[in-house]
């Protein structure tokens, strides 16, 4: 069974795309959007009795770490790396004229 695009589809996912195609190129894409529907179709076909859905093809897992409460900020860490301080903060050209 084909799929028939049609040519109102066609200019609405161009809008959105935000594409100008020319009435080859609109052709074209008609083919190929039908070409994929027909496989999605085919897809479909398939029996996927028992076969656990999934979100991802391999297994994820939370890789954060623990959160650690303490009693400090870390500015004295971070500003420690500054190549300049003023007032317990970083100190940066000026910018503004």
């Amino acid at each position: 069974m084909a799929n028939i695009i049609s040519d109102e589809t066609i200019e609405y996912v161009g809008i959105l795309a935000k594409l100008e195609l020319n009435e080859e190129e609109k052709e074209q894409a008609k083919k190929d959007m039908g070409a994929m529907l027909d496989y999605i179709d085919k897809l479909n076909e398939l029996d996927t009795t028992g076969v656990e859905p999934m979100s991802h093809v391999f297994p994820v897992t939370n890789v954060f770490r623990e959160d650690v409460v303490t009693n400090r900020d870390g500015s004295e860490a971070t500003l420690s790396n500054a190549p300049s301080m003023k007032d317990s903060g970083f100190k940066v050209p000026k910018t503004i004229g």
